[in-house]
């Protein structure tokens, strides 16, 4: 598609980008779970171009990053359906949970990867998660979850040989989760948290210490921190053995030093040092000689720094980021982080935090676009329901090229992120800019409930899900057009999981939006009572009440039970083998619709779960969604779109 020489005037959504479907796709990276010794840096990507596999990559000053893994494994864990922690290194030597069967593999430098536990029955009966080897590399500890007959699956925490010679010893069981073990340096104490249903790890979890002996048998264990409503996160041993942690106990997620006469606050700022454990093997602070190095989150503003615990003082980092993943690791002084910014795509960085020196080992698509073409947000602030304040980051249409016509406002894209205890954050996503380049205004939302701004704002989600998500998404869009910067008549809202029920609860109950775009988004609560994956069985109490006591009030809220309110277009888009959000709960809703005959588009996507990660998939929903609004917002795309079958709509004249 060739680009104007000089701008014009071309209605918005219609203005032609450099920015295609698949390159958007293809730039959907996924870089986590980073790990640093000596000069070596090793961290997981997920390739959709490689049907969504997990590779672990090892790179380092001047060196063309290496795959690890060969062809045919993926290094990822399916415990609590969303993973994290798939796999552990320990000098040359990689551990990690294979995708296709859920068991443990060893790969030795030059081999090929030899399994460690038992081929499960049923069939990825057996996961393994949050990988930690000790520090004399003769055992592992990790988190298991067995999957047997009909009911909830079991976790556990458990230890065994790196060689696989042995069953497992069980360090903990009888607690509905676990996560976080986590070695002293001497090898004896083993640290580690649990908590129980209805509990989120973000509202309240235990903090405990077990011996460990020298062939590996759990003994004691003694309970340190935490409580229901206190959540403890991530915790660490120090070099000389003291034991850390993030907790909440102040509203704020502050790190504290723990020993025989306590805990001390070492960062007592209303600042959030610990994030959502919706992933295993979080990372949010590491010691680096003798200072701590952190990543946090101030009034939703992502920060890098130096802590020294002997003050104790914290020294922000200036290295040009605007977000910072939870993957933080130090090898002495050298920090290796993940992050990126309004216009610069995820990295994994190095850092010498005396000279300030960055060096990026792999670098997602999109820093070779034409920065012209990039719209940089604005955070925003905003009054909504009950004298509560949101936020958000706005994206304004961005286009060298294209100018709109004269008095022309731009159609908007109201984005609600997933979770719902989660958060967005300024950084370069080609598929906000997919949109933005066209001619689109997008917000992204942090509502109530979303992380970053304390224990408070969190909470206030609790009790009042599909309203106060709603009220902050409606009053984002709004604020936005008393700024004359949305058109009122052409606003459109989306989200994934947790923000596809925000969409279908403002398409239900409001008549704000003209058009909505579900991600595998909930449209009935009542099955999530008895059919969901276990981490999320109980979350629906804290959100909207206990069941079955608040069985009337899932009801209420439940968009599928009122879809005869429905009366705007709905693009619905489900990976067919969704453990979290079944594709029922999409396919309920779409027949909702088909009955009342109101307009909408249905595509299920073969082989993906809770997340798309196929690049052909991610494409093929970008362009649907920009088909889709072009179709009800009324303008002519630039691009050369594929059909796309919406029902009950009229042929265009």
């Amino acid at each position: 598609m060739a680009l104007l020489s000089a701008a014009s005037r071309i209605p918005y959504g219609a203005w032609p980008s450099p920015i295609s479907a698949e390159r958007a796709a293809s730039a959907s990276v996924r870089l986590g779970e980073v790990f640093v010794a000596g000069d070596e840096v090793t961290w997981l990507e997920m390739r959709p171009d490689e049907d969504g596999r997990y590779v672990v990559v090892r790179g380092g000053a001047g060196a063309q990053p290496v795959d690890l893994l060969p062809a045919g494994f993926s290094a990822r864990t399916r415990v609590h359906e969303y993973g994290g922690g798939s796999y552990a290194i320990a000098g040359s030597r990689v551990w990690f949970t294979n995708d296709a069967d859920q068991r443990l593999y060893r790969l030795e430098p030059g081999g090929d990867p030899v399994p460690i536990t038992p081929e499960p029955d049923p069939p990825r009966g057996l996961r393994y998660a949050d990988l930690q080897v000790s520090p004399d590399e003769r055992f592992m500890a990790c988190v298991r979850e067995r999957h047997e007959g009909d009911g909830l699956p079991v976790n556990e925490l458990v230890v065994l040989p790196v060689d696989g010679s042995r069953e497992p010893w069980l360090v903990a069981s009888g607690r509905d989760f676990y996560a976080f073990p986590r070695w002293s340096p001497d090898g004896n104490r083993l640290a580690f948290i649990e908590w129980d249903f209805p509990r989120m790890p973000w509202d309240g979890t235990e903090l405990n210490v077990c011996e460990i002996d020298d062939g590996g048998t759990p003994g004691a264990v003694e309970a340190v921190a935490g409580g229901p409503a206190e959540s403890i996160f991530q915790p660490s041993w120090s070099p000389e053995g003291r034991l850390h942690y993030v907790s909440d106990r102040t509203g704020w997620w502050n790190i504290y030093r723990h020993d025989e006469e306590g805990a001390e606050n070492l960062t007592p700022m209303p600042a959030e040092f610990g994030v959502p454990m919706w992933l295993l093997g979080f990372s949010t602070y590491a010691f680096a000689g003798e200072q701590i190095a952190c990543v946090y989150r101030r009034d939703g503003v992502h920060h890098l720094a130096m802590l020294d615990p002997s003050t104790p003082s914290l020294r922000d980092l200036d290295v040009g980021y605007g977000s910072f993943h939870p993957y933080l690791r130090a090898a002495g002084t050298r920090l290796a982080f993940v992050a990126g910014g309004p216009r610069t795509p995820l990295q994994v960085a190095t850092l010498d935090p005396s000279t300030g020196a960055v060096e990026v080992l792999r670098s997602a698509e999109g820093s070779e676009l034409d920065p012209a073409f990039l719209s940089v947000p604005e955070p925003i602030s905003f009054p909504t329901t009950e004298g509560r304040t949101a936020y958000a980051f706005f994206y304004p249409p961005t286009n060298p090229n294209a100018v709109a016509p004269e008095g022309e406002r731009p159609p908007l894209v109201v984005h609600v992120h997933g979770g719902p205890t989660s958060e967005v954050a300024p950084e370069l996503d080609l598929e906000c800019q997919f949109f933005t380049s066209r001619g689109f205004a997008v917000v992204d939302v942090n509502y109530g409930g979303s992380t970053g701004y304390g224990r408070e704002f969190r909470e206030s989600l609790y009790g009042r899900w599909g309203v106060v998500d709603v009220d902050d998404a409606i009053a984002a869009a709004r604020s936005l057009v008393e700024r004359g910067l949305a058109d009122p008549d052409r606003m459109a809202i989306s989200g994934g999981s947790a923000g596809g029920w925000t969409t279908l609860c403002a398409l239900t109950f409001h008549d704000v939006f003209a058009a909505g775009t579900n991600y595998f988004g909930v449209s009935d609560l009542e099955p999530f009572a008895t059919h969901t994956h276990k981490f999320e069985f109980r979350y629906l109490d804290m959100l909207v009440g206990p069941w079955p006591e608040a069985a009337e009030l899932w009801a209420e809220r439940s968009p599928v039970r009122h879809a005869d309110r429905i009366s705007r277009p709905l693009l619905t888009l489900q990976g067919d083998e969704d453990e979290v959000v079944p594709p029922s709960q999409s396919d309920l809703i779409v027949e909702a619709l088909e009955r009342r005959g109101v307009p909408y588009a249905y595509l299920l996507f073969e082989g993906e779960q809770h997340g798309f990660r196929k690049a052909e998939n991610l494409a093929r929903a970008l362009e649907a969604e920009l088909s889709f609004y072009a179709r009800i917002l009324g303008f002519k795309p630039a691009d050369d779109l594929p059909p796309l079958d919406i029902r009950n709509l009229p042929d265009p004249a």
